[in-house]
């Protein structure tokens, strides 16, 4: 009894309780602060803050390239090396074998999609890390940091794909008359990028030691996904598991068989990455909510 009533002493600051009263172990219901999401009110918020989106990608698109003497060039330098490598070993020495559509081509549309989601994730990672003054200072929807790297990415893939077009007229053919399954597939990977990117920005503020994964990370997933190999070297009872963990897998399947076979994407296969990616995008916004209240205390 007299260990009870200490306790109950201790939690009221030293102010022992009335007899016969029974303490809250904590406030009422009602004052307990609650966050709810509304997605109308999530979406007015990004769209009045869309300018600032805008800045903020041309800021680091400014960052980037400034003094550069090859500028943009450099977008689309580093998949066509990445193009030639893979077209050196995979096709040549491995003999990965590509149908009617040249390798180079099959490559470089791989290589286009990962481009766009490694910037993403590692710009997008250390976006909040990255402006921590600006966000004490100015208050915003925090999750236009990471949009806005995913802005710089797409205009680096926009680069990549005027690219793409000029490799066409090089291997005389054209884009096949299905590249319009490219719309849906491009929203599968804008949702499935940008939850991820949200996912790491939170986490590289609470656990610094997150970034130095980034490269690793980067460097086993280019060889993890089938960039430079298609889908169908993954055994097949696994492929169905594997986009889901991966939507990307079937997203560049995907876009090959549009733009170079004059294919429709395989049906079951985007309907499990666009799910996936959903479940990406809607998991990693509510964690990104959870965690970004107490950014500024950690940071």
């Amino acid at each position: 009894m007299g260990g009870q009533r200490a306790q109950v002493i201790d939690e009221r600051g030293g102010r022992p309780a009335p007899p016969g009263v029974a303490i809250p172990a904590g406030p009422p219901p009602e004052l307990v602060f609650k966050r709810r999401l509304r997605p109308l009110q999530v979406a007015h918020e990004l769209w009045a803050a869309r300018e600032l989106v805008r800045a903020l990608a041309e800021r680091d698109l400014r960052a980037r390239y400034k003094q550069a003497v090859l500028g943009f060039a450099w977008a689309v330098l580093t998949p066509l090396a990445l193009c030639a490598i893979f077209t050196l070993v995979f096709h040549r020495a491995v003999k990965i074998e590509t149908g009617a559509a040249p390798y180079t081509l099959f490559a470089y549309v791989g290589l286009i999609v990962w481009q766009f989601f490694s910037n993403t994730m590692n710009q997008g990672a250390l976006s909040l890390a990255n402006n921590l003054s600006l966000l004490n200072k100015v208050y915003c929807p925090r999750e236009v940091f990471p949009l806005a790297t995913m802005l710089v990415a797409t205009v680096d893939m926009a680069i990549g794909i005027g690219v793409l077009g000029l490799m066409f007229l090089v291997f005389w053919t054209a884009p096949a008359a299905t590249f319009l399954w490219a719309v849906p597939l491009l929203l599968i990977q804008f949702a499935f990028t940008y939850g991820i990117a949200l996912i790491l920005s939170v986490a590289v503020v609470y656990l610094r030691d997150v970034r130095h994964l980034l490269p690793i990370i980067t460097q086993m997933g280019v060889f993890a996904t089938p960039v430079a190999y298609p889908l169908a070297k993954i055994p097949h009872r696994l492929q169905e598991i594997y986009v889901g963990l991966n939507p990307l897998g079937a997203v560049i399947e995907g876009y090959r068989k549009a733009l170079l076979y004059g294919e429709a994407p395989d049906g079951r296969m985007t309907l499990i990455a666009a799910a996936s990616s959903l479940v990406f995008l809607v998991g990693g916004y509510l964690f990104f909510k959870k965690l970004e209240t107490g950014i500024a205390d950690v940071a």
